[in-house]
């Protein structure tokens, strides 16, 4: 088997490519390096626990289309052909012959499945279930109008697509959201330092920090005091009147 492996830019350059997290990349990467001759692989669940991935980058992977899974628990590289175009002095078959017989090869080089069981994928040790969270919104819409208002309404706009899944997991009250909001935005935590301490989207979703309790204005901690000094000498002035 060939040891060496290559990488098209057209494909990691991609903005498809681009727009996933970082460790869903490098999970890529990784795949496509221990990928057979053919671009198959047959423990991919291994190697994304022994990079420390999440499942969800396994599944970015699966739902981007960059790679195909099969119902043994093999994958493979989509782009392989375009990546890599290996000497037959050096060229190993794989050993995925089933699998490999369910897909045939595009005009441009890209791997495509002949039937419809890519989408049958239930037994996984080397594959992911394609669930609910593995195709949030892969296509970059959020169609719920209540996250968008808070996303709107919020001041830091950092990763986006994970706020989007805590919004529906959490399901929060956009009415209670914008109430905390209005006076939290105006808190000096959130505006020193440039905004270094807002919390990231997703983290105040999953906080719940909407649920915060409003601090006291300065104003009224001092009205409370002078209110308690007010009664304090009315009561010294009471004390030690004198009666005639």
């Amino acid at each position: 088997m060939a040891e060496r492996r290559m990488f098209a830019k057209t494909i990691i350059d991609s903005d498809a490519f681009l727009d996933m997290p970082l460790s869903s990349q490098s999970l890529y990467f990784h795949l496509s390096m221990r990928a057979d001759d053919d671009g198959f692989i047959n423990n991919a669940k291994k190697i994304q626990r022994m990079l420390g991935c999440a499942d969800d980058d396994l599944k970015i992977l699966l739902a981007k289309n960059f790679i195909i899974p099969f119902e043994t628990g093999v994958c493979v590289i989509k782009h392989w052909k375009i990546h890599n175009l290996i000497q037959k002095d050096r060229y190993k078959a794989t050993v995925y012959e089933d699998e490999k017989n369910k897909l045939s090869i595009k005009n441009n080089n890209v791997y495509t499945m002949d039937t419809e069981c890519v989408q049958n994928v239930s037994s996984l040790e080397s594959q992911v279930r394609l669930g609910k969270v593995s195709l949030v919104k892969e296509r970059n819409t959020y169609d719920d109008p209540d996250f968008l208002k808070f996303w709107e309404k919020y001041p830091k706009h950092d990763g986006k697509l994970k706020a989007y899944k805590s919004w529906e997991k959490e399901k929060p009250n956009l009415n209670e959201v914008l109430n905390a909001l209005s006076w939290q935005i105006h808190l000096d935590s959130w505006n020193n330092n440039d905004g270094q301490f807002i919390p990231n989207p997703s983290t105040y979703i999953n906080q719940r920090r909407w649920q915060d309790e409003k601090p006291k204005s300065s104003n009224s901690v001092f009205n409370s005091i002078f209110a308690s000094y007010d009664k304090q000498i009315e009561k010294d002035i009471t004390n030690d009147s004198i009666t005639f």
